[in-house]
């Protein structure tokens, strides 16, 4: 059998001061006795679950670089452009007043979660969670790479400030928030687009303050997590991580422990359970707990554990899976049922908020069409007509340069129209038109107050948007 493996504590030439606190069941590893903070370094791990992990969050944290970048019907496939109101999301655009279909979205999104979260755990949190992916998959990496295995940087927490501790410290912390401000800055470009991002870098500070106050607050928010508060976000202050317990139930597959075959504990070659204590499963984990003493609230399900324990299982040729995916019913020898009434309610809430936000967004127009009354008297009495003035608004939503003409329907004998009647508009991809909309009629042929209807009309004559616009004028006798 090969050397201890990483974090192992048999390592004489290590200081005693560098072991690992023992987690315990009734309090959260990573709070001391006294309240004062107590640091996690979780040992490094390889395996078939870690792998996957690294795999995923590549691909993950290249998404998240790269979805401003790639163009998708003229537009970066995510651009929440809210100096010109309107959200480009994968090749559709929204305008501000189309927001509310966000509603079906998200609320579809949330009864997803809760149905995977009541399947499979908290598989969100260890495998697509930004905190894990940036605190797992980077931080901790430039860690290890800096300072050591968790032993090192155990032991360097308790050494004496030297000129080696302070370089280490400093260069860590300085990678820290180097990340910390490109996560700032990639963020920064979902909402100004990367060229205006480019334009902003290339000019001082003070003529972009907002933005550049935004990246600073945000890159100093996102150090202080790495640098210090970590698993603790997930453990205190994350909704979700609350939330999960109530949607777990003891059928939902989660990273268990098998007590019946591990127990009782005991060194190899004796007749004990398979587990031999070795503490490998608490030394890898990232938020300190010891899986063995049951699921707990602290578990992200990363698999860390599983990984661990099977190596060790290799290592005594015994089978795998002594912590493994499984539902607590049949970790215990319980009969399980996979499927439950709450996984059929939350997938039917999933599917009617996709559904819903499918059928809303087919019916949203290609033009954002408004009108509004100017300024001034409500309506005009000169030349024996009555004139009412509005203000006509269209914001195109397509990619291309687009031709509409604005119809209003004669309902009183005489009753013209001009200014953005006049001619075809030219709507330009993401840009506004705003046109003034004169109405006339013949004083003698005005009777009442009546409403106009206004149709907007694409190249192909087909009508896009409509509106009713009142037309006012004086009181008379008769008048209802």
């Amino acid at each position: 059998m090969s050397g201890p493996p990483e974090g192992s504590g048999h390592d004489p030439a290590r200081s005693h001061k560098a072991r690992s606190k023992r987690p315990s069941i009734s309090s959260v590893t990573t709070i001391n006795p006294d309240g004062s903070r107590y640091f996690v370094h979780p040992a490094d791990v390889r395996g078939f679950w870690t792998t996957a992990r690294r795999v995923v969050a590549a691909a993950l944290l290249a998404l998240y670089a790269l979805l401003p970048v790639i163009p998708i019907r003229g537009n970066p496939a995510v651009f929440l452009d809210i100096a010109r109101r309107k959200l480009h999301l994968f090749g559709a655009t929204f305008m501000f007043q189309d927001l509310w279909l966000l509603f079906f979205l998200i609320t579809g999104l949330g009864f997803g979660l809760f149905f995977v979260t009541s399947l499979a755990g908290r598989i969100w949190c260890g495998w697509a969670c930004p905190q894990t992916v940036f605190l797992d998959h980077v931080i901790r990496r430039i860690e290890r790479w800096i300072e050591g295995d968790a032993l090192a940087r155990r032991a360097l927490d308790t050494a004496p400030w030297s000129a080696t501790k302070i370089f280490k410290r400093t260069l860590k912390h300085g990678l820290f928030f180097l990340f910390a401000a490109l996560i700032a800055h990639i963020l920064l470009s979902y909402f100004v687009s990367l060229p205006g991002l480019y334009k902003m870098l290339r000019t001082a500070p003070v003529a972009h303050w907002d933005a550049f106050l935004f990246v600073f607050a945000l890159a100093g928010v996102l150090y202080f997590d790495f640098a210090w508060f970590r698993e603790q976000f997930c453990i205190v202050m994350c909704p979700y991580g609350r939330l999960q317990s109530a949607l777990i139930d003891d059928n939902s597959i989660v990273v268990g422990y098998d007590v019946a075959r591990g127990e009782p504990r005991g060194r190899p070659g004796t007749t004990t359970g398979d587990c031999v204590d070795c503490r490998r499963c608490v030394q890898v984990c990232p938020t300190g707990i010891d899986i063995r003493q049951g699921l707990q609230i602290e578990c992200i399900a990363c698999e860390a554990c599983i990984d661990a324990c099977d190596e060790v299982m290799d290592r005594l040729e015994r089978p795998r899976g002594l912590i493994r995916h499984d539902s607590m019913n049949a970790l215990t020898g319980n009969p399980g049922r996979l499927l439950r009434p709450r996984l059929f309610f939350y997938l039917a809430f999933t599917l009617i908020g996709a559904l819903a936000f499918l059928f809303a967004a087919s019916q949203l127009r290609p033009v954002a069409f408004s009108a509004t009354r100017m300024a001034g008297a409500p309506y005009v009495r000169d030349g024996g007509v009555i004139r009412n003035n509005f203000l006509v608004r269209l914001a195109g939503k397509r990619p291309e340069t687009e031709s509409y003409r604005i119809v209003a329907t004669a309902v009183v004998d005489g009753m013209k129209t001009s200014g953005a009647t006049d001619a075809p508009l030219a709507l330009p991809p993401g840009e506004e038109v705003v046109q003034p909309l004169i109405l006339t009629v013949p004083d003698a042929n005005f009777h009442g107050n009546f409403d106009v209807h206004v149709e907007v009309r694409d190249a192909n004559g087909t009508v896009v948007a409509t509106k009713k616009l009142p037309f006012l004028g004086p009181f008379r006798e008769g008048m209802p």
